[in-house]
């Protein structure tokens, strides 16, 4: 899986929105400046945010983006989703829909494999778990074996 810049700038907004104490809105200039993500990548990637119910925007002097819900309640996958479209993709279908010949049609069962393993950890951490540099024991469990670590 590649993940993109959009996915990653969303979930890093994400991270300093929901690490707000105050619950105050914050504006996309401030976390562009401490995401170091460019403005009008930030402004489309929002407003993606926002069109999903992930966000809710606030106008005037102390206005700005903050959570529409509860921390707890947004994946990492509802953030994939909301910005990049399905997790898992094969030509633009998802990976039921895709139909092969007699000879290829196993690699429908790799599409769906692999779809169910990125979700078995997009939709077990939060935006809370990320805000609170806490993931889950189950997340944190993949990470603890070596091999996870090395590229092939």
């Amino acid at each position: 899986m590649r993940v993109s810049a959009k996915s990653d700038y969303a979930l890093r907004a994400l991270i300093e929105i929901a690490g707000r104490s105050d619950g105050r809105p914050v504006s996309a200039e401030e976390i562009g400046r401490l995401q170091e993500i460019p403005h009008g990548f930030l402004q489309a990637i929002l407003a993606d945010l926002r069109r999903a119910g992930i966000l809710v925007s606030q106008r005037g002097q102390a206005g700005g983006w903050r959570l529409a819900g509860e921390a707890t309640r947004v994946t990492v996958a509802d953030v994939i989703r909301a910005v990049d479209g399905p997790l898992v993709s094969v030509y633009g279908l998802r990976p039921e829909a895709v139909t092969y010949n007699d000879r290829a049609d196993v690699l429908q069962h790799v599409w769906i494999a692999a779809r169910h393993s990125l979700r078995d950890v997009f939709e077990q951490v939060s935006i809370a778990d990320l805000a609170g540099r806490a993931l889950p024991d189950a997340v944190t469990a993949r990470t603890a074996d070596e091999d996870a670590w090395q590229s092939h």
